[in-house]
Order: structure tokens, then C-alpha cells, then sequence
């Protein structure tokens, strides 16, 4: 990357079906002091202190409003924030602002007034990499404890070093500074142990009398180190195992193919049609799983049915995994997916799959009517669900929010049709909203996708029976070393189970990445709980956070 260079000539390609280079040079004029162009979008680098105004402008002309991730990496002479930003109306409308900073001062103008969803992104790249964001208005470690000494991502950090994490045996919680004699304000600590966050997850909340008025998020606790291991492990066979264990719930196709497609991107890699279609039927029963589980635990969270809608989602997520057990060999950690295609074949004797898949999907809508019956139509959860965990379309966009969470704010967004792969396109299948912006629009929404997810499946199986079987290529010609150019990047993303799953990662010539960002769509999801709840219960708290469905090993990676 150049930073000084002059801005080359125009380029009359288009970003995405409107934006082209030309109008986003034109929005930029003298702040572009150079490119750094990514596979997936033309990169401009602005100055550290042009970042709001870049981002602003960019937001409101040229309808880049979905920040979709922030990545921060440090070279030899410079650190690097990366700004990905997108259009909720096209999220093939894409454009990168690379912000360099000196390694001596490795300081940028904050981008949280622009985008909210930086708040945490920007914590996030203080902590590991160490870069500060000027106007940040809540500059703490994210991820690691406030005593940790070092920047684990920064070049210089030493790894070997021991850290001494000191706890003060009997400090107040409530500082001085943040008590208030006149009010009835008070102080409560939900988890860190609650049982329905997937993980563990301390959130802080300060209440008015009842209402909440502000809650704090306190995330690392599953801290795994997973961008930093994926860096460590080459291209070809060791990165593809841990994906599974991001959303290791239920998810893990879907996060193995956010892996792929940003590798195979990297790579230049082809895919055959008859594995595209595996990976398509195998992606939507991790998404039934997924949903089903979501759907279990939120009505353990609401109104404590352990016996009947609980143990019902789990009984038809275990078929499910059934027949993804079937599929891998493995229940959980599936390690079904490779670059350039899938690791096998259907297994045989095939009727013996189609026969049980089939038979899953046509007990589904009796299934379904049940959950109706049981939880739709439960008064008890209707109470608390309705109108409760309000999170607007517009507040649902500076959070980045993306999946059944933004889908159940009226924000018609999923990649599997906005931005295609696989065999969605060739498919006939519809995308999921409701305009409730609640809690209960958000199971409503999963529920529906359930459906959704099923007639994509059952196309998958009629065109797998019928596939000529010495046309089953399941995967491409991949040389067995893959050492991408030096300084390629890019970023790429799915439509996993709970939102915008996505990967960036930048080459450095050898058979390892550079940088490899996780791209969680918990992350973002749980960084909007703050405006859902404020003037609720603590009850409505509760609900809100398990409307989220987050998976904390993937929120914190």
C-alpha cells in the first residue's frame, strides 16, 4: 500500500448495481491520499483526522450505511485500521477506508459517531493490536482483563511474558463517582453464570427503581485466541477444523463456509456445482439446528418451560444432527467442508440419507403447529415478548446488526440472496422479515426461516437423487500448497444462523495469513442490547438478551 501516491485514473467498473469507483472518488475528492484495493472492493486510504468526515459522507451520499466490520492489523512502519463498509440495500455495493497510522503514534480519529457499532470494534482493536481512536467515548479493554500489559497482536508483543491479573479483594462496585444520594439508582450484576447465554456472559445493568437505564456488557470470558490460532495454521488443511468451534452450538457448516469463501476468494479456487449443493442442503440443516435451539432456550429464558417446548426443540434438533452426523461423521465439530469443494460424497447406501432427510421435513409442519400451539400463542409469552426489546430499523443499522435480529426490525437483509453463492441463486426460496422490531418478531422469525431453510433443503435432495453419478465432482483441482500473492486482501461473508458471518484475511505470500478478523455476528447483535432495554424490566432484560440468540464463543472469539 502506498500512502502518498496519486489517486490513479477513474475506474469505470461498478462496486455494486449503482456506486461506482468514480462516484465514491468523487464523494473522497482530495481526502483519498492513495488506494489499497481489496478483491472484494476498491480500498482508499484517508488521513487519521479525516475519518468521521470520510464516513459520514460515504454513509449519507453514497448509502454505505452497514459498517460491517473493522479490521486493525500492525506492519513494520505503520498500524492499519480497515473500515468495511456496505449497503443494507446492496451488500455488493462495498468499499474499504484504510486509515494508516506511525508506529510511534499509532493514533486515528474515532468512527463511533458515524457508526455505533464502532464503539466495540474500536475497544476491540485497542485491546489486541493496540491502536488508539481519538473521541472514543469508552476507551477500555473489551476482551482482556484492564490489567493486561501489551497488545497480543501487536508485533512487538512477547508472548512468554507471565500476566498478573490482580483482583481488589474488597473493592466496591459502585464507585464514588457513581453514586448518587438523591436518586434510587442500583447497581445489579446479571451472570457472569446465567444458563441461557450460550457461554458465559457478566452484563452490569444500573437500574431506575425497576427500569433499566443502562446496561454494560462484559464479554472475554471465552476469549480462545481464535484469529491468532488461524493465523498459525496454513491455508490449505489446518485453519478449515476451527471454524466449528466459533458457533460451536449448532452452526458449523455455515461458519466453515465463511472461512471458504473468503479463501477460495484469496485463492482464485473453483467450486463444482454438485458440492455447491452439498455445502447449500448441509448449511440449511445447521440453520434448522440452530433455530431450534434458539427456539428451546428462549422459552427456558421467558417462562421457564423445561419439560414441553425445551425438550420438544431439542428432540428435532437431535434429528437433525442425525443426519448431519451422517453427512460428516461428526455431530458438533462437522470439519465437513474443503477448500475448492466438501471432503466426500453422500454417505451410502444414498436412498437410506433421502429416505430420513425426507422424513424430517415432512413431520417438520406438524412439528411446527406444535411450537404454534405451545409458544406462539402462549399468552404467558406473548406478555412477554410483545413490544418488548424494541430495537428500530434505524438503531438496528448503526449496531451492524445483520440475521433474524436485523430481519426481525423490518431490515430485508440476507446474503444468501443479496450478495450470492453456493446454489442459493438457483433456488426457489424466500427472505424472512417482520416489522414487529420485538422480541417476539424475532422468534417469529426464526420459526419462519425454519420453513424456509426446509424448502431449500428438500430442492437440494431432489437434485442430489437425480445428479449423474459420474458428474459428482465434490472438489476442484487444489494445489496442494496455496501461497496466495504477497499483500492480497479481502473480505467475504455468509449468511450464518444468527447474521453476517464474515472473514477477512491478507496474504503475505506464504502458506499462512497475515491477518485473519473473525467477523462475528454476535458481537454486533449483543453490542445493541443497551438501546433494547433501556426504560424495561429486569425481566424484559432477560428476554431481550435471549431474543439475541449469541453464542459467546463466537462473540468473543
Amino acid at each position: 500500500m502506498s500512502t502518498g501516491e496519486e489517486v490513479p485514473s477513474v475506474d469505470v467498473s461498478t462496486v455494486g448495481n449503482d456506486v461506482t469507483e468514480a462516484d465514491i472518488e468523487s464523494v473522497l475528492g482530495e481526502r483519498a491520499i492513495g488506494r489499497d484495493d481489496h478483491l472484494n472492493a476498491p480500498g482508499f486510504v484517508v488521513r487519521p483526522d479525516d475519518v468521521q468526515r470520510v464516513l459520514s459522507d460515504l454513509r449519507d451520499e453514497l448509502d454505505f450505511d452497514h459498517c460491517s466490520c473493522l479490521t486493525a492489523q500492525q506492519y513494520a512502519d505503520r498500524y492499519e485500521s480497515i473500515y468495511h463498509l456496505k449497503s443494507y440495500a446492496d451488500p455488493t455495493q462495498e468499499v474499504s477506508i484504510v486509515v494508516p497510522t506511525s508506529v510511534d503514534e499509532p493514533v486515528s480519529q474515532s468512527a463511533e459517531p458515524v457508526f455505533r457499532t464502532a464503539d466495540w470494534h474500536e475497544r476491540e482493536a485497542f485491546d489486541l493490536v493496540g491502536i488508539d481512536y481519538e473521541g472514543h467515548p469508552d476507551p477500555r479493554r473489551i476482551l482482556l482483563p484492564e490489567t493486561w500489559q501489551g497488545h497480543p497482536l501487536s508485533l512487538d508483543y512477547d508472548q512468554d511474558k507471565p500476566q498478573i491479573v490482580r483482583f481488589a479483594e474488597h473493592e466496591n462496585p459502585i464507585q464514588a463517582d457513581e453514586r448518587d444520594a438523591e436518586s434510587d439508582t442500583m447497581f445489579l450484576n446479571v451472570g457472569p453464570h446465567h444458563p441461557a447465554t450460550h457461554g458465559v456472559l457478566h452484563v452490569k445493568a444500573v437500574l431506575d427503581g425497576e427500569q433499566v437505564i443502562d446496561v454494560d456488557p462484559d464479554i472475554g470470558y471465552l476469549h480462545r485466541c481464535e484469529e491468532q490460532m488461524c493465523q498459525q495454521g496454513n491455508y490449505r488443511h489446518q485453519i478449515m477444523p476451527y471454524p466449528d468451534r466459533w458457533d460451536y452450538v449448532s452452526a458449523g457448516l455455515l461458519n466453515e463456509w465463511a472461512y471458504a469463501r473468503a479463501a477460495e476468494d484469496l485463492a482464485d479456487l473453483e467450486v463444482p456445482e454438485y458440492a455447491q449443493v452439498l455445502r447449500t442442503m448441509g448449511a440449511e440443516l445447521c440453520r434448522i439446528a440452530s433455530h431450534m435451539l434458539a427456539l428451546g432456550t428462549f422459552a427456558l429464558d421467558v417462562f421457564g418451560d423445561f419439560t414441553a417446548v425445551f425438550q420438544y426443540a431439542f428432540r428435532d434438533r437431535e434429528v437433525v444432527q442425525d443426519i448431519l452426523e451422517d453427512l460428516t461423521g461428526q455431530r458438533l465439530m462437522f470439519n465437513y467442508f474443503r477448500l475448492g469443494g466438501v471432503a466426500w460424497d453422500l454417505p451410502e447406501p444414498r436412498e437410506e440419507f433421502f429416505t430420513k432427510t425426507r422424513d424430517f421435513l415432512d413431520e417438520l409442519p406438524a412439528k411446527l403447529d406444535e411450537y404454534e400451539d405451545l409458544l406462539v400463542t402462549n399468552e404467558i409469552f406473548q406478555i412477554r415478548c410483545v413490544d418488548t426489546g424494541i430495537l428500530t430499523p434505524e438503531d438496528a443499522k448503526q449496531y451492524g446488526c445483520t440475521g433474524p435480529v436485523a430481519r426481525g426490525s423490518g431490515i430485508d437483509y440476507d446474503l444468501r440472496r443479496d450478495d450470492p453463492y453456493g446454489y442459493y441463486p438457483e433456488l426457489d426460496w424466500d427472505v424472512v422479515t417482520m416489522d414487529g422490531c420485538d422480541n417476539y418478531s424475532r422468534v417469529l422469525c426464526r420459526m419462519q426461516e425454519v420453513e424456509e431453510s426446509a424448502k431449500i433443503i428438500e430442492q437440494c435432495v431432489d437434485l442430489l437423487e437425480e445428479w449423474p453419478e459420474d458428474d459428482r465432482e465434490i472438489q476442484s483441482n487444489v494445489p496442494r500448497t496455496l501461497k496466495p500473492d504477497a499483500d492480497t486482501e479481502t473480505y467475504r461473508a455468509v449468511e450464518g444462523a444468527k447474521g453476517e458471518l464474515g472473514i477477512y484475511i491478507r496474504s503475505d505470500g506464504s502458506q499462512k495469513p497475515a491477518r485473519f478478523k473473525i467477523r462475528s455476528p454476535c458481537f454486533h447483535n449483543l453490542s445493541a442490547l443497551e438501546v433494547m432495554v433501556q426504560g424495561e424490566f429486569i425481566p424484559d432484560l432477560i428476554a431481550s438478551l435471549g431474543s439475541l440468540d449469541i453464542v459467546l464463543g463466537e462473540v468473543d472469539r
